[in-house]
């Protein structure tokens, strides 16, 4: 006997029902459902039947005739739940208007990405005719660093020429 309070059934011998034994089995069922039959069912009996949940009963399609009985206050307290959908049924002939006629319905986050997209593309565009502050200083910016080129160059013409006239006078 292994110690502690859990058993392993690890490496155990597996037992395996025979097929007389199913077969045996099977005939006191039906035997059971003929007397059930025959006898007609009590309370006791039946309650005992539906908790077993016996496989391939005949008796089943006589149970489904009539209504289930509710049980406790459920039968007296009729509750809609509010989360859930009943599905409509459509026409075919609205189907084809139904997709024309409506947008598709779209998720807060999927509309928030649409318009920060539409934004973009609206500062993109008004970026590039120079519309926006930061368009105006990069231009501002770019006019400065032109001048300062310019300036440059004419300084290196001013001391090419200057180094030329000295080799020449030399």
């Amino acid at each position: 006997m292994p110690r502690g309070k859990y058993t392993n059934h690890k490496g155990r011998n597996r037992k395996f029902t025979s097929p007389e034994e199913l077969e045996e089995q099977r005939k006191q069922e039906e035997l059971k459902q003929k007397w059930r039959k025959e006898h007609g069912p009590s309370s006791s009996e039946e309650s005992e039947d539906d908790k077993s949940g016996s496989g391939d009963s005949d008796d089943s399609d006589s149970e489904d005739d009539q209504p289930a009985k509710a049980k406790g206050v459920s039968g007296l307290i009729e509750v809609e739940n509010p989360n859930r959908v009943v599905k409509k049924n459509k026409k075919l002939s609205n189907l084809d208007n139904i997709g024309e006629g409506e947008k598709p319905q779209l998720s807060r986050r999927e509309r928030e990405e649409i318009e920060r997209q539409r934004a973009a593309a609206a500062y993109q565009k008004a970026h590039a005719e120079g519309k926006t502050d930061q368009a105006r200083a990069d231009l501002a910016r770019l006019a400065i660093i032109r001048q300062q080129r310019e300036e440059a160059a004419k300084r290196r013409e001013a001391e090419k020429k200057a180094k030329d006239e000295s080799t020449k006078k030399k």
